[in-house]
């Protein structure tokens, strides 16, 4: 049987509560009696030796009566509620407070010795047999000229002391109860705001370890449980985005390789069969070259891709100047512009504008853009591209007048893969990598791209990078 948190705090508080009572049963109430038959021993003690130093020792010097004495003995025997003695060394009871004077008849203690009372001042008993139930006996010593004479001895019912002691060993039940209903409270707290929403997160943690990454749980806490189950949600979150992720780019990985793998298969089969006659064969041969040829750009984006999202922080950072990578990468476009009509239109600040990047990736992030743009631009239009210096940041703009994109896929955009449903019978070779590729470049220079676009009427993409030191020095 698995034993939990919960289980052993319930055995330890059963424990605890069993333990607690048998310590205050046993050794907190035989404390408390010792206590009040010593307090109260103490006080009477104090009276005694007061009577013993008084009375007693004027009653032996002859300079009192002993009608008197015994009228005194009286008195303070009512106010004590208490027995007082005078008594001689051999056990003759001289006085009591209980009985009149008989000076002809006195009464005596069988047994007693004055050797069983050097070891303190009070006892607690039958007192030699002389009360059926126990008492309290308090001694004190009767001396003239530094002889002893003989004794005061008070005697106090214990039913009394114990009266007082059970009273105080009930206070001490009271207080272990509120302590035990205290700590009940302290368990239901626990239970309510620590176990049970401990045993949400192991629910949890055990529904994504079995890979259910979809399992939702609430924990209502501003503490570290709270904070610990927002972490998992998001974290669970995050990869079941992940997975989906995943999914969604076996899913788009395998749909862009299936289509050219089909044509290839297809033609270079109906060629090896017959079906594609040989004054044909240059034809389909360039279309399996081609299809070839989107083959490896996939390949090679997805390789980019993953690239840069392990390894993104491995940039070469240098100053370079990006109106003339601007320039060298227009350039390569001259052929695919004047196929469709398209002029490029460059508004760059200064002859020479440095900037502090990877040359390499920025100019990828460049050729991206001005591919994007060529490839959903109108005939006779124009692209326009403009670098603007603000706030120690150089921005960078790629506009076109081409279809635009529909607000509702702007967000979408930079996924793997995506396309518009605009954009597809303008981009057939397509991989559908281009912008995911050009954001994870900006990110990891730590810069931001943004993305404005009215559909039909054409996309701006505007980016920035940090200004570099070297304008300054020019």
């Amino acid at each position: 049987m698995k034993k939990t948190v919960y289980t052993k705090l319930i055995v330890a508080y059963l424990l605890f509560a069993f333990f607690g009572f048998i310590v205050v049963a046993t050794f907190i109430s035989r404390t408390i009696t010792n206590l009040v038959v010593k307090t109260e021993a103490d006080k009477l003690y104090k009276e005694a030796i007061i009577v013993a130093d008084t009375y007693a020792t004027d009653l032996y010097n002859s300079e009192i009566s002993i009608d008197r004495v015994k009228k005194q003995l009286d008195i303070l025997g009512v106010y004590f509620d208490a027995t007082i003695w005078i008594m001689n060394p051999s056990g003759l009871i001289v006085l009591s407070s209980d009985t009149p004077v008989d000076i002809m008849n006195p009464s005596s203690v069988e047994n007693f010795s004055t050797v069983d009372n050097t070891g303190g001042y009070y006892t607690v008993g039958n007192f030699y047999g002389s009360f059926d139930d126990d008492v309290l006996s308090v001694f004190a010593p009767i001396l003239t000229n530094f002889q002893l004479q003989g004794y005061v001895v008070i005697h106090k019912e214990m039913t009394e002391i114990q009266d007082l002691s059970n009273m105080l060993l009930n206070v001490s039940y009271y207080l272990l109860i509120i302590l035990f209903v205290l700590s009940l409270i302290i368990l239901i707290f626990f239970t309510s705001n620590v176990y049970r929403p401990l045993r949400k997160i192991t629910k949890a943690t055990e529904e994504y370890a079995s890979g259910n990454l979809h399992y939702q749980f609430q924990i209502d806490s501003e503490d570290e449980l709270g904070y610990l189950a927002a972490s998992l949600n998001y974290m669970a979150n995050e990869l079941s985005k992940v997975e989906d992720n995943q999914k969604q780019i076996v899913a788009n990985v395998s749909h862009d390789f299936r289509s050219p793998l089909t044509s290839i298969k297809g033609y270079s089969e109906a060629m090896l069969d017959g079906t594609i006659p040989p004054e044909l064969h240059n034809k389909y041969l360039e279309i399996v070259t081609n299809e070839s040829d989107r083959l490896i750009k996939l390949t090679n984006s997805l390789l980019t891709l993953n690239n840069l999202n392990t390894e993104g922080m491995m940039l070469e950072i240098t100053d370079f100047d990006i109106n003339t990578a601007i320039r060298k990468t227009v350039a390569t476009f001259e052929g695919a512009c004047q196929k469709k009509r398209i002029s490029i239109s460059l508004t760059l600040t200064g002859e020479h504008l440095f900037v502090k990047g990877d040359m390499g990736k920025i100019q990828q992030v460049i050729y991206n853009l001005m591919d994007n743009a060529i490839k959903f631009s109108n005939k006779d239009s124009t692209i326009f591209i403009e670098t603007k210096e603000k706030h120690k940041k150089v921005f960078i703009s790629v506009k076109d007048q081409g279809i635009g994109i529909p607000k509702e896929s702007l967000n979408q955009i930079w996924d793997r893969f995506y396309k518009t449903d605009l954009s597809r019978g303008k981009d057939k070779r397509g991989t559908g990598l281009g912008l995911s590729i050009t954001r994870e470049i900006i990110r990891a220079h730590g810069e931001n791209i943004n993305c404005i676009s009215t559909e039909g009427e054409g996309t701006e993409f505007l980016f920035t990078l940090p200004l570099s030191d070297i304008n300054e020095e020019d």
